[in-house]
């Protein structure tokens, strides 16, 4: 089952399968509707977990804790896309899924992923797969300079090697263990961007305004949305894209759509997330509906409204490395110092152990308009210790 037969009103139990911070903000949305929610993680200190009417300890393909966790929810998605797609399709058996399991299969294999691009007619780097010593050994030339990266389990720049010749392609094949992976031609990029589609079971699309986004490190540092930030028409097209791409699923949910814009204007896709992104967490302060929201409404079958952006934004990931900036003791940063500023406004997400590169929270910057929203972010990623941007 992908969608409740009638809508789910609040009152009903919505369940999650990951317990980390997005499905923490997902609980948080759905409780503030009027819904039970239920959590399988098997952290004990899951920040979902933590925060939830019901914490199911058990690991993502226990069958009893699969399922308990279908018989207390009255329907069930998922926070992160490495969640077994067979624990996704056993769940569906007993009630409404949302993604469906096929879906996430398609993100969790970059093989899959890019055919699914190219079968929707949205333009993506030019790709060869490898997963034999064949197929290695045919790879063109043209590709070269390349990134190869694991056709699976790959996320925030994990799994990735930049290669320039054949002999660096063979050894980085080699140093991954030979596993099935994808090669990628390195284009040359002027930015990247992202778009947050929310999909009813109807067929029925919203989205949230397109984000602008900066990455350190493989990881997302700061994202930027306001009138302006792109260019309309390139806007347009990233929107009509990651819509194409998520009625090509059949999607129900939130999917994230990320895209290159290249240095000559033209726009091709990334790589896809089934569930909320980063690059959405400012429309928690910046939208009157947020990304969570829309999770919540497709998963419950409820109307789905497009989302007004009623202030300039701009989001700070804030990684573990900010409580070792004055050494490697870990120390609480100044949030007093941060909130003083106009429009902060501070998500923390319940990780009592801060390491490097860790996601442990966000902070959206809010203002009347863009130079305002910039120059507030400046200063707190000043107070924080994060480089400018």
């Amino acid at each position: 089952m992908t969608t409740p037969a009638t809508p789910l009103l609040p009152g009903s139990t919505l369940g999650v399968l990951g317990g980390g911070q997005l499905g923490r903000m997902f609980v948080h949305a759905a409780q503030a509707m009027g819904y039970f929610t239920a959590v399988l993680d098997p952290d004990p200190e899951s920040p979902a977990g933590l925060v939830s009417h019901q914490h199911i300890q058990t690991g993502y393909e226990d069958p009893d804790g699969l399922a308990r966790l279908a018989q207390l929810s009255d329907a069930v998605t998922t926070e992160f896309e490495n969640v077994p797609a067979v624990s996704l399709a056993a769940l569906a058996g007993q009630c409404p899924v949302a993604p469906a399991a096929r879906a996430v299969a398609v993100a969790q294999d970059r093989a899959q992923e890019k055919a699914h691009f190219v079968g929707c007619g949205v333009p993506c780097a030019p790709y060869a797969v490898i997963e034999t010593a064949q197929q290695l050994a045919a790879v063109s030339a043209d590709l070269l300079p390349g990134i190869l990266k694991t056709a699976r389990m790959g996320y925030d720049g994990k799994g990735q090697v930049r290669v320039k010749s054949a002999a660096e392609l063979a050894a980085a094949w080699a140093s991954v263990g030979q596993v099935a992976c994808v090669l990628e031609k390195m284009l040359p990029l002027q930015l990247e961007c992202s778009v947050i589609v929310a999909r009813g079971a109807d067929g029925a699309s919203v989205h949230l305004p397109v984000q602008r986004n900066l990455h350190r490190d493989g990881i997302l540092a700061v994202t930027e949305v306001y009138e302006g930030n792109l260019p309309p028409a390139l806007a347009s097209q990233a929107v009509a894209a990651a819509i194409s791409i998520a009625n090509g699923l059949d999607y129900v949910g939130v999917l994230c759509v990320e895209f290159f814009v290249l240095q000559d204007g033209s726009l091709v896709v990334n790589e896809i997330a089934p569930r909320p992104h980063n690059s959405g967490h400012y429309s928690q302060n910046a939208c009157d509906v947020s990304q969570f929201e829309l999770q919540v409404r497709t998963l419950a079958g409820l109307p789905l409204v497009q989302p007004r952006q009623h202030s300039a934004a701009l989001m700070l990931n804030l990684l573990g490395d900010l409580w070792f900036a004055h050494g490697e003791t870990a120390q609480t940063p100044a949030w007093d110092a941060v909130l003083q500023l106009p429009g902060t406004h501070l998500h923390l997400y319940g990780k009592t152990l801060a390491k490097h590169g860790r996601k442990m929270g966000h902070l959206n910057i809010t203002a009347p308009t863009a130079l305002q929203a910039r120059a507030t972010a400046l200063q707190a990623a000043a107070l924080l210790g994060i480089a400018p941007f």
